[in-house]
């Protein structure tokens, strides 16, 4: 069958079985997040820097990484925020906020001494070692110019965007990654962009007699930027080579993925109510757009959506990446799953993974193993954009419960929500989300960016006894970051592959070390790496409960 009969009727298939999948009340649940943020010290607060008069820029802030960037083990909390838009006043300039990591889900604001508090209007970022030195840097797409924050090793960081090129311009900026899309070992960027928005086109709106947001089809979208690092500290602006510059969009978040398994660094970027993209890389840095041909640019109906963030992971274990991109209300949340040979099928229904999603409107995700049994369960951020919906609309709330689908094993995900501690009870109107063990006890914790409020912080306090490994990867011909490498981790029965990304869900970054939750397995029988740019490493008999640095070609620790 040819491969776009296929996929209309396996799509067509799965969206009818999902029709008659019952729900079921939730199992007791292993998994315990506790809301611990008041005990953090920190204070942030967000802003969308509006005055009431509903920019389209305002909704869609902000996003938020998670890095070490001091190099001491612990995972720090970079957040950023909007700025005051044209007719709003503020008594405080907002400003992007570092939280250094002090143990113990402790954590002291550092902005001021590292040189980070870009008081632009922030969408997205990314974190990434893009000069090879040993340090990690960020780059911060903005509504304006953006920033390009180089690493001094010693707790600073430099704007350098201006010299090196990447400043991008005067656009409205979303998600960003940084990859290798040539696979020599020079970590490129690739810059999402939104619409194009100015003060002097935008006009006030009114639903059913009350202000609201004007939709992204009011604007022309705006082609993608795809910069090359050029390996002496500048990039070259080279959309227009790599084929991504032909392709206007409506860019949010997004996610950089060797989905094809090819070796090779792909794209998929969610656009908010046209279709989405995936560029397909040839290996050279040039790529095709393939979207509608894989099944991820439309639902199973046909229908675009108004995506918002993609999360990517290997959920059921089959050894292919599959995505999951968050939407606006009254659409589901959608699961595709990676079918081979660059093909996806929409499996929302039949595997539950959208429950509990309609109504509301979807932001940062992500997969993640929170009981450490090997699986990943998937958590999605929720909260409408408009503050003022629950007088027109009485199915969903502006402040709404985040939700988490637990992965059953066998393909499918339920609903647990309401049973796996207060953490999940908090209501804001969530936007980024990022994932990774801030007290290094072995389970993955969260941090939820809210618009116009303070953050969340939830500590996993489950309590399964279940075994772990976290991998960190240094990568020598390969960037050193090992972007777009691939691990697989054989314990026992349990086979599992992911890959190092950076800069995913909404606008977010998070995840530089590798999670895998082994459940009773007390060995790790086998590690492959996958390094991008060719070469394989593998370690035998590694015992469990441990982080592990695998350096390519080289020493192990």
């Amino acid at each position: 069958m040819h491969p776009i009969l296929w996929f209309a009727f396996s799509a067509t298939l799965t969206w009818l079985l999902g029709w008659q999948t019952v729900a079921a009340a939730p199992p007791p649940c292993l998994i315990r997040l506790t809301d611990v943020t008041q005990e953090t010290g920190i204070t942030f607060r967000h802003t969308h820097g509006g005055s009431g008069l509903r920019y389209i820029i305002e909704y869609i802030a902000s996003g938020l990484a998670l890095l070490d960037y001091d190099h001491d083990g612990d995972v720090d909390i970079y957040f950023l925020s909007g700025a005051p838009l044209k007719g709003t006043k503020m008594d405080v300039q907002p400003h992007n906020t570092l939280y250094r990591n002090d143990g113990n889900f402790h954590f002291t604001d550092v902005t001021k001494e590292a040189g980070v508090g870009d008081v632009g209007h922030s969408l997205g970022v990314a974190a990434a070692d893009y000069d090879n030195d040993g340090d990690i840097d960020l780059y911060v797409n903005n509504f304006g110019p953006n920033v390009l924050y180089r690493n001094n090793g010693n707790g600073t960081f430099t704007n350098v965007a201006k010299e090196a090129g990447v400043a991008n311009g005067n656009k409205v900026g979303a998600g960003v990654c940084f990859l290798d899309i040539d696979k020599d070992g020079l970590l490129d960027i690739y810059v999402a962009n939104y619409v194009r928005f100015s003060y002097d086109t935008h006009k006030v709106h009114y639903r059913n007699g009350l202000p609201s947001c004007p939709t992204p089809l009011e604007y022309e979208g705006d082609p993608d930027t795809v910069f090359r690092n050029q390996g002496d500290g500048t990039f070259k602006d080279v959309s227009r080579e790599s084929g991504v510059a032909a392709h206007p969009g409506t860019g949010m978040g997004m996610v950089c993925a060797d989905y094809d398994n090819d070796g090779d660094t792909d794209v998929l970027v969610g656009n908010d109510v046209l279709t989405n993209f995936l560029f397909q890389n040839d290996g050279t840095g040039k790529f095709e757009e393939v979207g509608i041909f894989s099944g991820t640019a439309l639902d199973a109906n046909g229908n675009p959506h108004g995506s918002m963030g993609v999360g990517c992971g290997d959920y059921d274990n089959d050894g292919l990446l599959d995505f999951y991109i968050t939407s606006y209300g009254r659409e589901w949340a959608t699961l595709y799953r990676n079918l081979g040979d660059g093909i996806f099928a929409d499996v929302t229904r039949v595997s539950n993974a959208g429950r509990g999603t309609f109504p509301h409107v979807t932001w940062g995700n992500g997969f993640i193993d929170l009981e450490n049994d090997g699986d990943q369960d998937l958590f999605i951020a929720c909260g409408h954009l408009d503050d003022n919906i629950e007088l027109r609309d009485d199915t969903t709330t502006y402040r709404t419960p985040n939700i988490l689908q637990m992965n059953t094993g066998n393909g499918k995900f339920v609903n647990v929500s309401t049973v796996c501690g207060n953490g999940m009870l908090v209501k804001e109107s969530s936007r980024g989300v990022g994932f990774d063990d801030l007290d290094n006890d072995g389970d993955v914790d969260i941090v939820i960016l809210n618009s116009c409020a303070r953050p969340t912080i939830l500590r996993n306090d489950s309590k399964t006894d279940n075994h772990w490994l976290q991998i960190r990867l240094q990568g020598t011909k390969a960037n050193r970051s090992a972007i777009g490498s691939h691990v697989r981790v054989v314990a026992g029965d349990l086979d599992q592959m992911n890959e190092v990304h950076s800069g995913r869900g909404y606008q977010s970054h998070w995840g530089d070390r590798l999670y895998f939750g082994l459940g009773k397995q007390k060995k790790v029988d086998r590690i492959e790496v996958r390094w991008l740019g060719g070469g394989t490493d593998t370690l035998r008999d590694v015992p469990v409960d441990q982080v592990i640095r695998i350096v390519e070609g080289g020493s192990n620790e």
